[in-house]
């Protein structure tokens, strides 16, 4: 799963270098193994995100990092590209993406995190919970309203990852498992791309049987 990751990566356009950043020595070997570039990490990070500005620190001249999880192994470079494209507004300090297609299992799923945006196309919120909520409203919600499901790329200014890293959480990102509330408490925006590129990831054993027909 890492390789494909790692070269699902290594096609973009706009990326300069591709970094696997891992506390674990299995994962660093077997990126050596293939050929790739891997860097080991301190193993108390809470989150990716401090786990790639520890890499960052050892790069000079940088200006966007972006942070791809390692259970995507569907990403495609175009999605890394788009999402680095965000960074031509001045404005962008953080990007990530979201894709229309939500089915009403994806709604009830609390793997799949939905989102919403306000008219600039920044986050208003994520959450694990179906948002926002239709429990008042007559009618087939999925067919009135266009949920949005996110995708877990991140990418963020290299001012701006120093800064978020040294942020203290918050009860709000505790309660709902999702650090980019943290963010977004302290006043950070995220730039939500859209992308209609589906990505399945693996974040539970039963993922697995979604991907493979991808493949």
């Amino acid at each position: 799963m890492i390789q494909r990751v790692y070269e699902g990566a290594k096609k973009s356009t706009l990326l300069s270098e591709v970094i696997v950043a891992t506390d674990d020595q299995r994962i660093y070997d077997e990126v050596m193994r293939f050929g790739g570039k891997a860097m080991m990490t301190s193993e108390n990070h809470p989150s990716g995100t401090d786990r790639c500005g520890e890499v960052a620190s050892q790069f000079s001249e940088i200006d966007v990092v972006v942070n791809i999880q390692g259970d995507e192994p569907l990403v495609n470079f175009q999605q890394i590209d788009d999402l680095i494209s965000a960074f031509n507004d001045v404005t962008t300090q953080i990007a990530t993406l979201g894709i229309y297609e939500v089915t009403a299992d994806d709604l009830m799923n609390t793997n799949r995190i939905k989102i919403v945006v306000d008219h600039n196309q920044n986050a208003l919120y994520f959450s694990r919970s179906s948002i926002p909520n239709a429990a008042n409203f007559n009618g087939d919600s999925l067919l009135f309203y266009p949920f949005y499901r996110h995708i877990g790329l991140y990418a963020y200014r290299i001012e701006t990852l120093r800064e978020i890293i040294e942020l203290a959480p918050t009860l709000l990102e505790k309660i709902e498992s999702l650090e980019q509330l943290r963010w977004m408490y302290y006043g950070y925006k995220i730039r939500v791309v859209t992308t209609d590129i589906e990505t399945p990831n693996i974040d539970v054993p039963e993922d697995l049987g979604k991907v493979l027909p991808f493949l």
